[in-house]
């Protein structure tokens, strides 16, 4: 086990705050921390895993890495320096900047490193993988888990008694869980609570271990009081639901946005609502809904999101139609085509795009909508593992 590095104001300043070395053939559990520089939570959690699996000797079966994310935020207890860390992760961004040997921003500097990092770790285990991004939220919160709408996803998080938060893909650019679910790969997003709530901590202490054990990493019996971890995330009183983003209020620069206070995530709000203001001027709810990562920090490119509950008959149906892989038959549809240099992308003609709900590329799969050389185009989720670039 390796857990060394200088310490600077009670944070590794290396990559790596911890790795355990199992088997090149067993499974990898690759857990980001502190991608945004305010959220420590996860930081300290994975601090005290990697203590316990050290002080009580517990057999482990596959390999666990621990990455620390921006870490030149994290000594200043900011979200970000230049940047979002976790809004430039695209196959465009990580090019540009393995092409240059000087950087503008600090997060590309720590993207550079990071994308290094994944790779040498890709290059030497032969998985499966699982990543894990632990973060925290400035609404209260309980915890909840956010995934790219891969059926693998919808698997490995319906081991854990969490509501599950699908399609924020599509109203944000970049996000690093995101970039790594397009290599096939298993990754969800793990919300532990409060960003300054103590309770945040044990809540992302008890999300690792159960990932641990869930990728099979760990056999349950071996970790001491595992059942009392098991029973901390169900006593949340976390009901288990799947949830779907269908509304995003993006800050515009310089825009003076203040949310009103005391909204908790996946709160009900309704139809014209009073959910905050701009410049004094009211910004309310455009429909009955759940509040979604209200924002009450200084930075941050999101006000807030409006959630709707997905029906269990829409998932199952979703599930079928993913299996049977009928998502050919859409390209029959006149308009819509296959991209010619991606196999997961369907290319839609506007003027058919707004005759077709949106409802229906999310059905096959196709969560990603992006507008670009004046046409739709619908990128599918559930993906074949390849090599990263």
């Amino acid at each position: 086990m390796n857990n060394s590095g200088s310490v600077l104001n009670g944070i590794n300043t290396t990559r790596v705050l911890g790795n355990i070395d199992g088997s090149k053939n067993s499974p990898t559990v690759v857990i980001f921390a502190g991608i945004h520089g305010n959220e420590i939570a996860g930081v300290k959690a994975s601090k005290i895993v990697l203590h316990k699996i050290k002080e009580n000797n517990i057999s482990f079966k596959g390999n666990l890495f621990v990455l620390l994310g921006n870490i030149k935020a994290l000594k200043n207890n900011i979200r970000f320096e230049d940047v979002d860390l976790n809004r430039i992760w695209n196959k465009e961004n990580i090019t540009a900047n393995f092409n240059i040997d000087r950087v503008n921003f600090s997060e590309l500097s720590e993207q550079k490193e990071i994308y290094a990092k994944i790779k040498s770790i890709m290059q030497n285990n032969n998985g499966p993988f699982y990543f894990i991004d632990l973060h925290t939220t400035s609404a209260h919160s309980v915890p909840f888990i956010t995934i790219s709408d891969s059926l693998n996803n919808r698997r490995f998080s319906r081991k854990f008694p969490l509501p599950v938060v699908l399609g924020i893909e599509e109203y944000l650019d970049g996000p690093l869980l995101t970039f790594i679910n397009e290599f096939g790969h298993i990754a969800l997003g793990f919300e532990g609570g409060q960003h300054h709530d103590e309770g945040s901590i044990a809540n992302c202490e008890a999300f690792i271990w159960k990932a641990l054990v869930h990728s099979k990493c760990v056999s349950k019996k071996n970790i001491p009081d595992y059942k009392k971890y098991k029973n901390h995330l169900a006593n949340l009183c976390c009901k288990y639901d799947f949830f779907e983003i269908i509304y995003r209020y993006a800050l515009e620069d310089g825009e003076d946005f203040i949310m009103n206070p005391g909204f908790k995530n996946f709160e009900h709000v309704k139809k014209h609502q009073l959910l905050a203001k701009n410049g004094g001027l009211p910004i309310i709810a455009n429909k009955d809904s759940r509040i979604f990562m209200p924002l009450y920090q200084e930075q941050g490119e999101d006000g807030y999101f409006l959630l709707s509950k997905i029906s269990k008959f829409w998932l199952n149906s979703s599930i079928v139609v993913r299996r049977l892989k009928i998502n050919h038959f859409l390209r029959l549809i006149p308009g819509v085509n296959k991209d010619p240099d991606n196999n997961y992308t369907l290319i839609v003609d506007p003027k058919i795009a707004k005759y077709m709900a949106k409802e229906i590329f999310h059905l096959f799969g196709y969560r990603k909508q992006i507008f670009k050389d004046d046409k739709y185009h619908f990128i599918k989720r559930d993906r074949n593992k390849t090599e990263m670039i």
